[in-house]
């Protein structure tokens, strides 16, 4: 282990250990204090000019590579490898934890009748698929503070087709105010909240240029 975590020993001392991905599956209950339990935030603000829309979104939970689909708070030094803040961690599975905060935000906009996530059975009009292909803190200097980078792909589908009617792709970079890990933490809330924002108001655009208009009711003559 001492091998692997060599190249950053002064990052060590600014930001606590850190394991490569493989190494999570050693790692014993009850050798250590508990870990920092962190969570982040819905987005609560949007443009002003956003629709009211009628129609119902069910918020499916993000795909993610095996890395990701973990509590473990990611960061990479180099391309080639994923490792873990070992003293702290999300409150949840990272693509179960954005795909709550995915339907507070939609529900904080205040513009869909109905949204929620695809295990309490809503009928909807529209789903939404999202990939989690960045959510880790990358570190160019073990000595300076990381950029925290967030990329989402999401596809609207269209039921009860399943029709994909729009596609995009949502990616944000906040640099670290310090080396600690609350500073990287709301680095990646600042981040994720610039992704939130965007793909809310995309989405309730999008899916709402595909709903059909309803006719109004004739007035009697």
């Amino acid at each position: 282990m001492s091998d692997l975590i060599r190249p950053n020993r002064r990052a060590l001392l600014a930001f606590g250990l850190v394991l490569p991905a493989a190494a999570c599956a050693r790692l014993l209950p009850g050798g250590g204090p508990p870990p920092q339990l962190f969570t982040l935030t819905p987005k609560s603000t949007f443009d002003a000019n956003l629709p009211v829309v009628d129609w119902q979104l069910v918020v499916e939970e993000p795909e993610a590579a095996g890395g990701l689909q973990v509590q473990s708070i990611a960061l990479r030094t180099n391309a080639l490898e994923l490792q873990y803040f070992a003293n702290a961690r999300w409150t949840d599975r990272a693509p179960r934890m954005v795909q709550t905060l995915l339907v507070e935000s939609f529900e904080n906009s205040r513009r869909i009748i109905a949204v929620g996530r695809q295990a309490i059975g809503l009928r909807s009009d529209f789903n939404l698929r999202t990939e989690l292909r960045e959510f880790q803190a990358e570190y160019e200097n073990p000595d300076k503070p990381p950029m925290v980078r967030i990329r989402l792909n999401a596809k609207i589908v269209k039921q009860p087709r399943r029709e994909i009617i729009a596609s995009d792709n949502f990616e944000a970079t906040t640099r670290a105010a310090g080396t600690g890990i609350v500073d990287v933490v709301q680095a990646f809330d600042d981040a994720l909240g610039k992704v939130t924002r965007r793909l809310v108001e995309w989405t309730i655009l999008s899916a709402n240029q595909a709903r059909p208009a309803v006719p109004r009711a004739q007035q009697p003559s």
